[in-house]
């Protein structure tokens, strides 16, 4: 992080104090980069931001203009028990950033929902929190699909009452998670919580999703759909097939899937179909696959690039990527291969912007079907075109910002 505690200088912004925030992110790419985007747009309003996540990112952090701190890595859930071989805690990283707090004195801490030590040392220290949350909000809503489960939404009192009655296995399992929270919270000292999502700020929850891919329900009033949250490191162009055949972006998620399955299923899905193919490997650091001659396969890809310029997006269903493809324009097709993946292709698929195809039936004939269906069928390329223009209107790491700088200075949240 910058300096010590007396470089930290307060300065006037727009006829205001400057103000001092740490955002905090688990290490993953899905969540590192909502970060990095959000801690961007409070330096860009004149704040003084520290970054703390883990130190894979610490030069994507600090060519941003943005103060880093490595974060310590830890097992979350359920805690080691004090003094196991387990490593270390929650409770341990939180006590270990009470010094980073006393130095930095930030007047908000914003921490990534999988985040759980920055939230507890910044309650220790009694300073405003803020959850950000990646992706499609994760809180139940009675009559709704679990999440994660890759459902879509009921369309009778029948279904909604099936889905009422399972309610109490997963009230079960958020009260377990309850109890190991509460044994963290215990081991720093802090209060048990009866909340079953007591890991959520009750000052302010930021949903860095498209309010498109929301299923209908109530929303806390300290709870905001503010768009996608984005940040992108920097890539050269990559070379595009030749041609005016329709393009079909292959982007695999950067966490999942270590032996490249869906990149192969798509080169020789859509090897002798009329369109051109960019796919990526996202570095797996293993030969890349041979590619037909329709096709270029890349070890990296911008997005700021490909995007633009398909006409489907094939992936994962990584919340991140999706977003990217739908705020450009470009319906998707999500092949989920575990964690929430499955919701986001049943979001996108309720949205009328893609299609989700199982992983278990992701293979060449079957993806050949579907990205024939995404092409042929306007309507999908109608329901992206919507996305696109909420995003143009819309930027998710402004709107975020803006409504941690209110909470930092007190201001009441707009609904």
């Amino acid at each position: 992080m910058p300096g010590g505690a007396g470089d930290f200088v307060r300065v006037k912004v727009s006829g205001r104090d400057a103000r001092r925030f740490l955002v905090a992110a688990f290490g993953d790419a899905g969540h590192a980069f909502p970060a990095i985007a959000l801690a961007r747009a409070l330096g860009g309003r004149g704040h003084e931001v520290v970054v703390e996540t883990w130190e894979h990112w610490r030069e994507a952090v600090e060519n941003a203009g943005l103060g880093f701190a490595a974060a310590q890595e830890y097992k979350a859930f359920p805690p080691p028990p004090p003094g196991s071989d387990e490593g270390p805690s929650a409770a341990d990283a939180a006590r270990g950033l009470v010094p980073l707090l006393e130095e930095m004195r930030p007047d908000v801490v914003v921490s990534d929902i999988l985040t759980l030590a920055p939230a507890l040392a910044a309650e220790m220290a009694g300073i405003r929190r803020a959850t950000l949350i990646p992706h499609v909000y994760p809180v139940h809503e009675p009559g709704l699909p679990f999440f994660a489960f890759g459902a879509r939404p009921p369309r009778t009192p029948v279904g909604r009452g099936l889905w009422r009655a399972a309610e109490p296995i997963l009230t079960a399992g958020l009260r377990r998670g309850r109890r190991e929270l509460n044994q963290t919270r215990a081991a720093v000292g802090l209060v048990p919580l009866e909340e079953l999502h007591g890991g959520l700020s009750t000052d302010l929850v930021l949903v860095g999703t498209f309010p498109q891919l929301e299923y209908p329900r109530r929303w806390p009033a300290h709870t905001h759909v503010v768009g996608p949250v984005v940040f992108e490191l920097e890539q050269p162009d990559v070379e595009v097939p030749p041609g005016d055949d329709p393009l079909v972006v292959v982007a695999p998620s950067t966490a999942q899937d270590p032996d490249g399955r869906l990149v192969r299923v798509a080169l020789e899905a859509l090897a002798d179909e009329p369109v051109r193919v960019l796919a990526t490997t996202n570095k797996r650091g293993e030969p890349l696959p041979d590619a037909p001659a329709n096709a270029v396969v890349v070890d990296w890809l911008s997005y700021s690039q490909a995007m633009p310029i398909a006409d489907v997006v094939v992936c994962h269903g990584g919340h991140g990527t999706v977003c990217r493809a739908l705020a450009a324009g470009v319906p998707v097709v999500c092949c989920p291969a575990v964690g929430d993946m499955a919701e986001n292709g049943a979001r996108v698929q309720w949205s009328g912007a893609g299609l989700m195809l199982p992983w278990r039936l992701t293979k060449g004939v079957s993806l050949r079907v579907v990205v024939r269906r995404l092409l042929d069928e306007p309507s999908f390329a109608d329901a992206a075109t919507g996305f696109a223009s909420w995003a143009r209107e819309n930027d998710g790491s402004e709107h975020a910002a803006g409504l941690v700088e209110g909470l930092s200075e007190g201001r009441p949240q707009p609904a």
